[in-house]
C-alpha cells in the first residue's frame, strides 16, 4: 500500500477515535466537545502537527513495527457526566471501541468481499483500514497514561486506588509529548513483537487471511 494512503487512513482513524470520545461525552451529559465544534469528521479541527503528521510519518518511513498517531484531544468536562465514575470510563473506551468496530466491519469486507465481486484493490484498501484500526484500538487500551486504557482503569477503580493513579498520571502529563515518545521507544524495544503478533492473529481471525 502507498505510504500516503497509509498515513491518510491513520489520520482519519485517529480522528474517528477522538470524535467518538466527544459523542460519548455528549450522550452522557457533557456538551463541551459539541460546543467546541469537535463533533465533526472534518480533519481541520482535529489535526495535531506532532501526533497526526510528524510522528506517524517518522514511524512509516522508518519501517517501525508500530503505526501510531493521535489527534487533538476532544475536550470534555467529567463533572458534567451523569455518572462521573462509569461515565468517564465509557468516554475513555469509546475511542477504542470505534476503532475496533471499524476493524470488524472492514475485516468482514475482506473476508467476504471476493465472493461479492469486489476488486482486489478494494479488498487491499479494506485490509489496510481494518489493520490500522485494530492496531489503534488495541494499543489505546494499554493502561499507561495518556492512553485510554489507563483513563478507563482509573475511572473504574475505587477512589483510594484511583487517586493514586491520578497523581501518577499528573506526573506523566507534566512531561508533555516527551512522555509518549519515551513510552513508544520503550514499547518498541520490549513489547512491539508480541503485541504485533496479537494484532496479526486477531486480524487473521477477522479476515481469514494475513496482511
Amino acid at each position: 500500500m502507498d505510504i500516503a494512503l497509509s498515513l491518510a487512513v491513520l489520520i482519519l482513524s485517529v480522528i474517528a477515535h477522538e470524535v467518538a470520545h466527544g459523542y460519548a461525552a455528549d450522550s452522557l451529559g457533557d456538551p463541551t466537545a459539541r460546543l467546541a465544534g469537535r463533533l465533526t469528521l472534518n480533519p481541520l479541527p482535529h489535526i495535531d502537527l506532532m501526533g497526526s503528521l510528524v510522528i506517524p510519518a517518522l514511524l512509516v518511513f522508518s519501517h517501525s513495527p508500530i503505526l501510531f498517531g493521535w489527534a487533538k484531544p476532544v475536550p470534555y468536562n467529567p463533572y458534567n457526566l451523569k455518572n462521573r465514575r462509569w461515565g468517564e470510563a465509557l468516554v475513555a473506551g469509546a475511542g477504542s471501541a470505534t476503532n475496533i468496530l471499524l476493524a470488524i466491519i472492514f475485516g468482514l469486507i475482506v473476508r467476504f468481499g471476493a465472493s461479492l465481486g469486489l476488486e482486489a484493490t478494494m479488498l487491499s484498501f479494506a485490509a489496510l483500514v481494518a489493520f490500522i484500526n485494530l492496531f489503534l484500538g488495541l494499543f489505546n487500551l494499554i493502561p499507561f497514561p495518556p492512553l485510554d486504557g489507563f483513563t478507563a482503569l482509573r475511572a473504574a477503580l475505587p477512589w483510594h486506588l484511583s487517586s493514586r493513579l491520578e497523581r501518577f498520571e499528573g506526573r506523566i502529563r507534566m512531561m508533555g509529548p516527551l512522555s509518549i515518545l519515551i513510552f513508544l521507544l520503550f514499547f518498541s524495544l520490549l513489547f512491539a513483537g508480541p503485541f504485533s503478533n496479537l494484532v496479526f492473529w486477531i486480524f487473521g481471525l477477522l479476515t481469514g487471511s494475513g496482511i
